[in-house]
């Protein structure tokens, strides 16, 4: 695992939804056709997928940017651009998304867990959708929603069933040689251990016989130091791999070059573990002592549940036997309280609410309001009419008046900065550079335009 990464950024992208198409039809002997302008296809959606073939974060440090395809613009005869492809992005189970400021979004904890990390932007209506016995030939569509934009932090906390907890250089890398496939570095000095490694153990396993073997993974986490959890030594960085192991095997060194005493260790170690996360200290836990061939004489080993030597494989058989009927009770025990069925995460619906801000403007934020003047074509007096009945139907005027917005008020809408006035709809400007102003006054009537 050299190319272990356990935290990684995410800048995803939704696909921006097309704009819908302003047509008539124009046939011969076809009189006043009418609109036909077809609908734009919406963007396309990003999402995270847990995904079991993966295990590290690696390949976002270099390419942190996933963008789902733009939907097509609509046409004329009433045809509809082609909606954009969803991106799918495999990650390792039991990655966590967070914002950048540090807000929990999901945890992607059980394998095809699905986050929808960047939404696509709807597609806009063409103006066949807007015709009626009052709009006889609308001149207006919708222009197409930018997708959703977002940075996440990722962070991976390994989903284990056996995490090997002790001092560094007290042996784990070594039992976990010993009693699986894995290669860990190994060698006779603190803090060889500088990423995590896993490991498949396998228990009972006979010839011609598989199936009764019970199969578990075990985690070497770097060293522990006193003062791991405020952030001192290397192990600080890796505490949250153990956080979902179901057995925790805390290993204490027994020989005449240990750091400290056992029960000190044994102190310094479960500490530790509590003070990163409370839950730990109720874990299955397995207290073993390690190097018992060189141990050194009359250590007080009162704590220590099964003393094992990993260099002459004394108590191996026993110790990942121990191991395997932990493991097997606390899978039995999640299995009888929660269901493994993937879940699909998508960010809360955002309501339309009204803020006053310290300038006294009052900002409405809420997708639905700013989708609703993000897809309107503001320089056209039948759009201009569209916009107000669909913010007067999301209970944006209500909202503004219970807010205590006056005649006169600013009121910012995504990028668009309106004026209020009561029962008389609003004049619209841009607020990005604010280049023109359309006024709209009472319905049906006409509208001015500024420079």
């Amino acid at each position: 695992m050299s190319g272990f990464v356990d935290r990684a950024q995410l800048h995803a992208k939704g696909g921006d939804g097309g704009a819908g198409a302003v047509s008539f039809r124009r046939e011969a002997h076809v009189d006043k056709g009418g609109p036909d302008g077809g609908d734009g296809g919406g963007g396309g959606d990003v999402w995270l997928v847990a995904d079991t073939n993966h295990s590290s974060l690696l390949e976002f440090t270099d390419h942190p940017f996933r963008r789902a395809t733009d939907g097509a613009h609509g046409q004329g005869k009433r045809k509809h651009g082609a909606a954009g492809v969803d991106l799918i992005v495999a990650v390792p189970v039991g990655t966590s998304v967070k914002t950048l400021e540090g807000q929990q979004l999901c945890d992607l904890a059980v394998a095809g867990d699905r986050f929808l990390v960047a939404e696509g932007g709807e597609g806009g209506h063409g103006n066949a959708r807007f015709g009626s016995n009052r709009r006889r030939a609308p001149t207006f569509a919708e222009q197409g929603e930018r997708g959703e934009e977002r940075w996440c932090d990722l962070e991976l906390r390994l989903a284990a069933d056996v995490a090997l907890i002790g001092f560094p250089n007290v042996g784990k890398s070594t039992l976990l040689s010993r009693v699986s496939a894995a290669k860990p570095k190994v060698a006779d000095y603190p803090f060889t251990t500088l990423v995590p490694h896993l490991g498949v153990v396998r228990v009972g396993e006979r010839p011609g016989r598989p199936g009764e073997a019970t199969e578990f993974v075990m985690a070497d986490v770097p060293g522990l130091i006193e003062g791991a959890a405020e952030g001192r030594g290397l192990g600080h960085e890796f505490l949250r791999h153990v956080e979902r192991a179901r057995v925790l095997c805390v290993m204490l060194d027994l020989s005449e070059g240990a750091p400290a005493t056992p029960q000190r260790q044994h102190e310094v170690l479960l500490f530790e573990l509590a003070a990163h996360l409370p839950e730990l200290a109720d874990r299955p836990c397995v207290v073993v002592g390690s190097k018992c061939d060189v141990a050194a004489h009359g250590s007080d080993v009162s704590l220590v549940e099964l003393a094992v030597s990993s260099q002459r494989g004394d108590n191996l058989d026993v110790l990942v036997n121990r191991l395997a009927e932990l493991v097997t009770g606390a899978r039995n025990a999640e299995a009888a309280t929660a269901s493994a069925t993937p879940r699909v995460h998508r960010p809360r619906t955002e309501e339309v609410e009204v803020h006053r801000r310290a300038d006294g403007a009052f900002e409405v934020t809420g997708r639905a309001a700013v989708r609703a003047v993000g897809l309107s074509d503001l320089t056209d007096i039948g759009a201009l009419d569209e916009l107000h009945r669909r913010l007067e139907r999301l209970g944006v005027d209500r909202a503004l008046a219970r807010a205590g917005a006056r005649d006169g008020d600013d009121v910012l809408i995504g990028s668009v900065a309106l004026t209020w006035a009561s029962g008389h709809g609003a004049d619209v400007e841009l607020e990005a550079g604010r280049p023109s102003r359309a006024r709209r006054t009472k319905r049906g009537e006409g509208s001015s335009g500024g420079g």
